[in-house]
């Protein structure tokens, strides 16, 4: 039953992020924490993220932006730790509570989107970077303060996915890293990871065939009101 759970659970996700460009983590992290819990869901989505950002990154590589990429990933990869720190020494009930509110602020974020009068300079990456880094080091979810950070930026479409991507793979790295010096990547999450990609495959490659007949904007919206419903389930 849980083979069955974690397959359908990652095609799922694949296909949102794939269809929406962006939700994988934010969908994937909560719902294996409440089916398998929190020791091993948080070491299995850190494999199976990696894979799916080097597939999206061979997509998007040629619009990188070398100079933001730089900021942001030199300072995540100071956050990462301090992340894998949290998840290990932070009782299961109080990390749960605050991956939901981070999901519930991202979702109302998403929901109205505030448009600002400014930009923000640059300097603010490293800031960012190591928040993300935090959040990819404790929940596998480090993509809220960038992808408020890139529309503050006004990043172009194609950059902005690229970005992502990339931040997303190098924070990935560093994570299943240090999961493995953990100990955490045991015979069990190896497995519960070759039964989750095929299904992750299967999701990206049915949603590449969907892509241009799908209401984007309508979409995305559906995502974001689940990620708030899981939000909220987490913290109840």
């Amino acid at each position: 039953m849980t083979f069955l759970l974690l397959a359908l659970i990652v095609f799922f996700a694949a296909l949102m992020q794939t269809l929406s460009g962006f939700g994988f983590a934010l969908l994937v992290m909560p719902l294996l924490t409440l089916v398998m819990g929190l020791e091993t869901a948080v070491p299995l989505v850190s494999l199976i993220a990696v894979t799916l950002y080097a597939v999206n990154l061979l997509r998007y590589r040629q619009a990188i932006d070398l100079g933001e990429l730089k900021r942001l990933a030199l300072a995540a990869a100071l956050g990462v730790p301090v992340g894998l720190w949290v998840v290990t020494s932070v009782p299961e009930t109080a990390v749960k509570f605050f991956l939901g509110l981070l999901l519930i602020a991202y979702a109302l974020y998403a929901f109205f989107n505030p448009t600002l009068a400014f930009v923000v300079p640059t300097g603010w990456g490293y800031g960012v970077g190591f928040i993300s880094g935090c959040l990819g080091g404790a929940y596998n979810v480090p993509g809220p303060p960038v992808i408020v950070y890139g529309s503050l930026r006004q990043w172009p479409r194609d950059a902005f996915r690229a970005i992502l991507q990339a931040l997303f793979l190098l924070q990935g790295v560093l994570v299943v890293i240090g999961h493995g010096l953990l100990g955490d990547m045991t015979t069990a999450v190896l497995t519960l990871y070759l039964v989750a990609l095929p299904a992750l495959f299967l999701g990206i490659f049915i949603a590449s065939r969907l892509d241009a007949r799908i209401n984007k904007a309508q979409f995305r919206k559906l995502v974001t009101g689940l990620i708030f419903v899981l939000g909220v389930s987490l913290i109840i």
